[in-house]
């Protein structure tokens, strides 16, 4: 496979639609706020299910592991309500994200469309997405409601998001920080950038086994979002 860590503009000159997780992808790793909603859903399945959290937590790990997301595997085995699960474990502080002005300047000055595609919620994201100061910046959010329940790394819901907003996926580049959500966007034709966390200590092949099988669905990989914007926009006119 080949990775690469520098961009260039030239070779996203043809990219209209900016496609961008949301969850450490458009906020920093190192900001843990994912751990507070990890903390929640454990919480969650330990009530739902009257275990102790080490039992629910391996339940909940399990189950993210086969399902796409715990709420998946909690709605197929369980028959929980999803409403009820998106309120109560996305139900956390977001002041632990500092505004940040140069990740906004960098996604106004793509060219093009530019979303949010998350498993989470619309709230959530709308949430994060404030605080972070760069709600403006996205022409629309597509959430687990909008497909329909079935969460990435699942081909119909890339599907659905495609279609819905008539994106080109020939066109598109997708940011995530989970590499096997980028399987199936390589193979719709995007490109595909893995965000990895600063002073990241591992090596590329324990994200890959870690997280999906061998394949050459990674184009590059940044740790540094912003800088990385900052060398794929075109250069302004004089």
């Amino acid at each position: 496979m080949m990775i690469q860590t520098t961009p260039s503009a030239e070779t996203f000159a043809h990219v209209t639609d900016w496609v961008f997780d949301l969850d450490n992808t458009l906020y920093p790793h190192h900001t843990d706020l994912f751990s507070q909603i990890d903390v929640l859903i454990t919480s969650y399945v330990s009530e739902l299910l009257q275990l102790p959290r080490d039992a629910a937590r391996k339940i909940q790990k399990d189950f993210y592991r086969d399902y796409g997301t715990t709420m998946n595997g909690l709605i197929v085995e369980h028959n929980i309500d999803p409403d009820d699960f998106l309120e109560k474990v996305h139900d956390i502080d977001y002041s632990w994200l500092a505004p940040d002005p140069d990740l906004g300047a960098a996604i106004t000055a793509l060219p093009g469309r530019k979303f949010i595609f998350t498993n989470g919620d619309r709230g959530h994201a709308e949430r994060t997405a404030r605080q972070l100061g760069i709600l403006d910046h996205f022409d629309e959010i597509f959430d687990i409601v909008a497909a329909g329940l079935t969460p990435k790394p699942a081909q119909e819901t890339y599907d659905k998001f495609l279609d819905l907003h008539r994106v080109d996926s020939a066109h598109a580049v997708m940011f995530e920080d989970l590499a096997r959500n980028l399987i199936v966007p390589k193979t719709l034709g995007m490109k595909t950038v893995l965000i990895v966390p600063h002073n990241f200590e591992g090596t590329f092949a324990e994200i890959w086994e870690k997280e999906a099988a061998d394949g050459d669905h990674v184009d590059y990989v940044t740790e540094d979002l912003t800088a990385f914007l900052g060398t794929v926009r075109p250069e302004p006119a004089d």
